[in-house]
This record gives C-alpha cells, structure tokens and sequence, in this order.
C-alpha cells in the first residue's frame, strides 16, 4: 500500500501530530518512530539501535497493505537525547527511555509499543501493526 511520513523534532512534534490527526482518518494505521538524529560526517543514526531498526521497520511499512502515517521523530544528537530533561522523557504520553522506540495510536491514545530492544524484529513490528 502506501505509506505517508513527516519529520519531526522536539519543538515540532506537537504540530505534525496535529496536521496528521487532521489526515488520519484516511490512514488506517497511524505511527511515530522515535529515533536518534543522523551524525552529518557518516549520515548514519549515532545510535546503533537506530541503524539497525530503521531499515526492516521501512520495509515493512511499505510492504503493509493497508495505508500506514509514519512520524519520524528526532530525538537530537547523543548529548541532547541522554539529557534526563529530555522533554520526550518527561512526556507521560511517551514516557522514553530509549530509541528508537515505535508507537502505534489511533485517536488520543497509544495502542502499542515496541522499545529499542524489540524494534528491529519482524515479526513485533507484524503484531504490533496487526493489532489495530
């Protein structure tokens, strides 16, 4: 099918959640990937979790059958993320604790979550994409 994304960033996040809220009713399933921000010298995630969870969460996305919006939310460089005031941390909708961590929502409320220790494995991201 087809997949949708934006890209986000702390102090864009809650926009882009807004302006896909308004879009979500022509998506079936309704994503936000939080990751680590690229290193500029190797355009490669700092974070190796990230590296290894971004390219089978694609694929898979893009292979779904049904229509899928994906939010590609940067955490910021290795310092800003470990921050503990991260403000992605202290969010109790997200309540982080490491990247990248995948959540699936319909409406106001989160229906599922993969954390960075399970986001690369095929069949979680099948579960959690088959739960809505």
């Amino acid at each position: 099918m087809a997949m949708k994304a934006w890209d986000a960033t702390p102090s864009t996040l809650e926009s882009v959640l807004q302006r896909l809220r308004s879009e979500a009713v022509n998506r079936k399933i309704s994503l936000i990937l939080f990751l680590a921000d690229k290193d500029p010298s190797t355009d490669l995630s700092w974070c190796p979790d990230c590296v290894r969870a971004e390219p089978v969460i694609y694929k898979m996305l893009e292979e779904w059958p049904e229509e899928v919006s994906l939010i590609r939310a940067y955490a910021g460089d290795r310092a800003t993320w470990r921050n503990p005031a991260h403000p992605w941390r202290l969010d109790p909708r997200f309540k982080l604790t490491g990247v990248p961590t995948l959540l699936r929502w319909e409406g106001d409320r989160f229906i599922g979550r993969l954390e960075d220790h399970e986001a690369h494995l095929p069949h979680k991201i099948h579960a959690l994409l088959a739960s809505g």
